[in-house]
């Protein structure tokens, strides 16, 4: 794999070659806007796994971390300048069969000050027909912040989906769709037929035994959109001067929904370090 830097999108392309013609995902950094995944190819070539801006959800951008009521400031539904401010991304590992990137974004009170700085710290690689990607979130607070109770916040996942489309929510305990609404997971699958392909592609999303929700409870909607959300459990408080760290891995695969897979892939998450 390798990552290119695309300074005139603002953008890092992950791809299988140095030929950036068919990405296989890419992570937007611009200046003013909240940092996102968008897109990433499924696997095997066949579809587009996630959607930016749909009708329904327009502040929804691919694959991407909001917090909800940050000193009461919302961070999920606002994704532009003023609310953000990006300080870096840097390619740490850009080839090999892993590869790492970071970026480092602070949040913005209403007078422009930063209140949080998070870290987002990414690796990729492809397995025997899937990907897997980690993430290390860290937020570094300027003040005492808290993320107030809310149904959602953190990191989300907005796959392409249509009424009508073929598709499903299944979490480690066997609740599907809405039934698996705010309940606690050790993860999450969700697989749609997205068009160009013949079945399902999945993202299966893990939570990691050492965040302080484990097993936290997943924000899961009508359009199957999917995300772990501490928030959902109360009130969520980082002090002044303090950092906290969050993991998760995504598993990307197509075919039917393979739970022994899922279950190898948390195993070793779970036995390694990012």
């Amino acid at each position: 794999m390798y990552i290119i830097t695309d300074s005139i999108n603002e953008s890092l392309i992950i791809s299988r070659s140095k030929d950036t013609s068919n990405p296989i995902l890419t992570q937007v950094v611009k200046a003013g806007i909240r940092p996102y995944i968008h897109p990433i190819a499924a696997p095997d070539g066949n579809g587009v796994l996630t959607e930016y801006g749909p009708g329904h959800h327009l502040h929804q951008t691919g694959l991407y971390w909001g917090l909800k009521r940050v000193n009461e400031r919302d961070y999920f539904m606002n994704w532009k300048e003023d609310y953000w401010k990006k300080e870096s991304s840097t390619i740490l590992e850009g080839s090999g069969a892993i590869v790492r990137w970071q970026t480092k974004y602070g949040l913005l009170n209403e007078e422009g000050e930063v209140i949080l700085e998070e870290v987002q710290q990414w690796s990729m690689e492809e397995r025997e027909g899937s990907f897997i990607l980690d993430l290390e979130w860290q937020g570094s607070a300027r003040e005492d912040v808290t993320m107030g109770e809310f149904y959602v916040g953190g990191l989300f996942l907005r796959m392409p989906w249509k009424k009508g489309y073929n598709a499903e929510i299944v979490n480690s305990d066997g609740k599907k769709n809405l039934e698996a609404e705010a309940q606690r997971a050790i993860w999450a699958d969700v697989g749609i037929q997205v068009p160009g392909r013949t079945n399902l592609a999945h993202i299966a999303m893990m939570d990691h035994p050492d965040n302080r929700a484990f097993p936290t409870p997943w924000r899961v909607d009508s359009q199957f959109g999917l995300g772990p959300s501490i928030q959902i459990l109360g009130d969520w408080k980082i002090p002044k001067g303090s950092t906290e760290t969050i993991k998760y891995r995504l598993l990307i695969y197509t075919g039917n929904r393979d739970n022994d897979l899922i279950a190898r892939t948390w195993k070793e998450f779970v036995c390694e370090e990012l």
